[in-house]
Parts: C-alpha cells; structure tokens; sequence
C-alpha cells in the first residue's frame, strides 16, 4: 500500500452542495429555503432560545441559587498527604502537581492540619490552616505563604 492510494472509506464523504447555481443542479432559484418567509431573507431566522412568542423555556423552570462570579476554587491538601517527600524539601504547588498529589491546582492550594506530618519540609502554597501551621512548624519545617 502507498501513500498515494489511501482513499477515504466509500460514501464517508458527500460532495458540496452549490446553492443558487441554476435549475439543473437541483439546487437554484431559492437555493433550498423555500418561498419567501422568514428564513428564506437574509439574516432571517430567530434568536437562539425564542419559541414563537412562547414563554421559553429558560423563562419557564424555577431559577435556585447564586454563584459568586468572585469566588475563588481552592484545592485542600492534609499534612500526612505531605509525608512521601523527603526531608529538606521545598514543597510547591509545582512540585505537587507533579508528584500528582494536585491534578489541577485552579485557584490555589491549601494544607490543611488533618494527620500527622513526620518529615521536616519547606512548604510555599497560597494558603495554609492554623493547624497545618503548626504541625509544620513543630516538626521544624518552615511555611511560606505565595
């Protein structure tokens, strides 16, 4: 087989359609949208959503809630989550990501205190809790806030 004889499987693929192009091709004097009316005009049609002066239906189901355009996904993380790494290491959102502990860091990263913390870490996230904080420190590691 070459390259040259590939072929696309038969009838995956139709020809185009030349709108407007004469009687003979099936396909002219109003080019398939009939007579007059409103989609025949040019720019014709109705705005997504609109059901012929019907209430539409995004009018119609009950409305609940409220989401606040401002609010921000943070990610929380425990401390024991932080125990695969060595010690000494400086602990980042990059470095989490990678080691897949954060898949996708959105907003931000939290540590937050549930379990125990055994290895002595540099932590640089963009939040962490007052517990987190402190078992942190008490192992002798080291926080920074980004």
């Amino acid at each position: 087989m070459n390259l040259t004889e590939l072929r696309p499987a038969s009838g995956s693929r139709d020809d185009n359609w030349r709108k407007g192009r004469g009687h003979g091709s099936g396909n002219g004097k109003t080019a398939g949208r009939g007579h007059n009316g409103q989609n025949a005009r040019s720019g014709g049609g109705v705005r997504p959503g609109f059901e012929g002066g019907q209430m539409p239906l995004a009018r119609r189901i009950p409305k609940r809630g409220f989401t606040c355009r401002n609010s921000k996904e943070i990610i929380g993380i425990n401390v024991d989550r932080l125990n695969i790494f060595e010690d000494g290491t400086v602990v980042t959102v990059e470095v989490l990501k990678a080691t897949g502990i954060v898949s996708n860091p959105k907003d931000g990263v939290k540590i937050l205190g549930n379990g125990e913390l055994t290895k002595k870490l540099t932590v640089q996230v963009n939040a962490v809790s007052k517990t987190a904080k402190e078992k942190i420190e008490g192992v002798g590691g080291k926080v920074e806030v980004i």
